[in-house]
């Protein structure tokens, strides 16, 4: 049963602002600081970084550093005494900050999935630091004064078209950052992102601490009645690790909370475990969210109006596909009414189950998955535990791995010597078919208490030139799928298995990339086509039949499973369609909300917002407020519709592999040329345009989401 996707690329505001800036090596060494690796060549394979000999101490000292160096580098450029040009201006400024992007894309990877108290603190003490920073890197008067210069001109320039995008999207960017402020106004600004980059942060460290402060303790067995035996057993290794014998421990870790939920008999059990999960961030308490939400959304919405634009939305579509708020909601509104009708007629299922078995009761929230797994068993006689023997991690793994061969030709070689954050971290030397290194891959899959919910892909360091000579980008995949136990390996849920494909689109985006210039610029509502197109893959009967196999017989999955799966496609897409259109309908809502902050209860604009639409009981948003970390710590801001826009793409591009073959080479080098290479050097829709013939149009996208039927 595909549940919720969890994946995506989510950062705080200072880690997407360091976007401005490119990865690369360091060349500064400067004195009395030779026991921190930053400021030393890392001399390592591959140049990754040395995660043994970095302690926790040298991180703000080489931020420091770094922005000190950063400044240097920003004032060569404006104290230039020769003419503006776009080399001594736009690739001098794509070329700056990379000391302390080298030190910031680490620790950012560590505050996402190998955090602690002390790197929360530093985080807490850096960040205001580094908003202030790029605030002044992107309100600096004489560099702004500099690039109107250039692109003034532009149109009498011989620039190549990576050249003219790169230069049109860092005009818009310090446009879009307050550079035509006055001095008042600027000022304003950049309190403003200080101000939300902490308040971030905060959310984000609640939300964290919400999550590892809930478990279920469990010491009657027959309590726990149908829950998986291999789950039982993860739940008692679990609670013996805190001293509890003869107990089992659950948490609201999604590899914990969905399997509980979809299987325990115990309804006053699968309530507690669910309400633990939706109420988090909104208990009262010293971790509560609700007053920092309502300070980002009014801080936010003071940012637009500051720029010129009535909403925040209004300010972030404007460099998206989507353009305007009106254009998202009535998009969101017609899937709306398929996925609402969908749903009703998929709670009508489950309520007569729940009165033929005389439960008395109407179904709630904490039933859904419970009982639309009795519906699958009986319109389908498919059941999650039958599928997991043949989804073992390494053979998804594997199977990603043939279809990334079959598709661009790559190989994917396991590496030992690279030093990794954490020892369950695994790493991969990609390579062309001719050998050509491409990068390397770092891949974490396993929930910890370090480690933040849900799934993304990311990069130590990212492609790009230096002297002419291509830099090959560190990309990282960090997951948080159910793990081994003692008596079996990892064994994936079908939604684990595609979230794995996901998130590889995203490494491939990363790792395929070929720009000359590190800053990149990709349309959010674009951001997801990469990943949500290898989605389609998954479970293909043609790949299905090269990975999928038993993990204890090495039997290839049937063709009886493969045609249940196949039917089975549209199973419960009312739910999944409707859990996520409500949380975009509500990121939209609060970014287009006039209200001032005294008049903003956040439970309250919830259930009106949502109420407007009809959202049923049944159903809530697949992120309620308090821990919507995509929207209020993350980089979907008024951007959450992205991933629904994004399938619209994908679903348009996989019918041209549909329709000369799922492994045709011929459309993947075209996929891979025009969209992969290009990723956030060129137009997207015009690339899309080359890469399809024609723009894409939204009935592939309903045929997917089993909202029309074939023909």
């Amino acid at each position: 049963m595909k549940t919720r996707k969890l994946s995506g690329i989510a950062f705080p505001l200072w880690a997407l602002l360091l976007l401005l800036v490119p990865l690369g090596a360091v060349e500064n060494n400067p004195q009395g600081v030779t026991d921190n690796p930053f400021f030393q060549e890392y001399k390592t394979p591959f140049d990754t970084p040395p995660f043994d000999r970095i302690k926790n101490e040298h991180f703000l000292p080489a931020m420091k550093e770094g922005i000190r160096l950063h400044e240097l580098e920003i004032k060569a450029i404006t104290d230039n005494p020769q003419a503006p040009t776009f080399a001594n201006t736009l690739a001098a400024l794509d070329g700056s900050g990379k000391f302390l992007e080298r030190v910031s894309s680490v620790f950012g990877a560590l505050q996402g999935a190998n955090t602690s108290p002390e790197l929360q603190r530093i985080a807490q003490e850096s960040s205001p630091l580094l908003s202030a920073h790029y605030s002044n890197v992107q309100l600096d008067e004489k560099l702004f004064a500099r690039i109107k210069s250039v692109y003034d001109k532009r149109r009498s320039l011989k620039l190549t078209p990576e050249e003219l995008f790169l230069l049109e999207n860092s005009y818009q960017g310090f446009v879009r950052n307050g550079a035509l402020l006055d001095k008042e106004g600027k000022e304003r600004i950049r309190r403003i992102n200080g101000e939300l980059s902490l308040l971030s942060l905060q959310f984000s460290n609640n939300l964290l601490a919400e999550t590892n402060g809930f478990t279920l303790l469990v010491d009657n067995k027959e309590s726990l009645a149908g829950l998986p035996e291999n789950f039982l057993e993860q739940a008692s290794y679990r609670a013996k690790g805190m001293g509890k014998e003869n107990q089992w421990a659950f948490n609201v870790q999604i590899p914990t909370l969905i399997p509980f939920l979809t299987y325990a008999q115990n309804r006053e059990l699968r309530e507690k475990m669910h309400r633990a999960y939706f109420m988090r961030g909104d208990n009262g308490d010293s971790r509560d969210n609700k007053e920092i939400i309502k300070k980002i959304v009014v801080l936010r919405r003071e940012r637009a109006k500051l720029l010129g634009k009535p909403t925040f939305a209004d300010l972030v579509l404007e460099t998206n596909m989507a353009k305007t708020p009106g254009n998202v909601e009535s998009f969101l509104k017609r899937l709306w009414e398929y996925s609402i009708a969908q749903a009703k007629e998929e709670v009508k299922e489950m309520q007569a189950i729940v009165d033929r078995e005389k439960g008395g009761f109407g179904i709630a929230s904490w039933d859904w998955w419970y009982y639309a797994e009795k519906v699958r068993k009986e319109k389908y006689a498919l059941e999650e535990e039958q599928l997991r023997p043949y989804f073992q991690l390494d053979n998804v793994k594997e199977g990603i791995f043939t279809l990334c061969d079959k598709l661009y030709g790559l190989k994917f070689k396991k590496v030992t010597g690279v030093q990794v954050y954490n020892p369950e971290v695994q790493v991969y030397e990609v390579t062309e078919g001719d050998g050509r290194h491409v990068g390397l891959l770092f891949m974490d899959f396993f929930p910890r208490a370090s480690k933040r919910s849900g799934a993304w892909s990311g990069a130590l360091r990212r492609q790009g030139y230096e002297k002419g000579v291509r830099v090959a980008p560190l990309a990282t995949i960090v997951c948080n799928f159910t793990a081994p136990t003692s008596t079996s390996p990892a064994l994936l849920t079908t939604d684990e298995t595609e979230t794995f494909f996901h998130e590889f689109g995203h490494a491939l985006a990363t790792l395929l990339s070929d720009g000359r210039y590190g800053s990149r610029s990709v349309p959010r509502d674009g951001v997801e086509l990469p990943s949500q197109i290898m989605e389609h893959w998954a479970f293909r009967p043609e790949l299905l039949k090269l990975y999928a196999r038993h993990y204890k017989s090495g039997e290839v999955i049937p063709e009886e499973l493969i045609e249940k799966i196949r039917k089975s496609s549209f199973f419960n897409q009312g739910f999944a369609s409707t859990e996520y259109l409500a949380a975009s309908i509500l990121d939209m809502a609060w970014h287009t909300t006039e209200l001032p902050e005294s008049q903003i209860d956040v439970r309250g604009f919830e259930q009106e917002t949502l109420s407007k639409y009809g959202l049923i009981p049944e159903i809530l948003p697949r992120y309620r407020s308090t821990y919507f970390q995509h929207i209020f710590a993350g980089g979907y801001s008024a951007g959450y519709y992205v991933y629904i826009w994004a399938e619209l793409l994908d679903s348009d591009a996989f019918e041209a592999f549909q329709e000369k073959g799922v492994f045709d080479k011929a459309t993947a080098t075209s996929f891979r040329k025009n969209i992969l290479e290009k990723y956030g050097t060129a137009d997207l829709l015009k690339q899309y345009v080359k890469f399809r013939g024609h723009e894409p149009g939204i009935e592939p996208l309903l045929k997917k989401r089993g909202f029309i039927r074939e023909k």
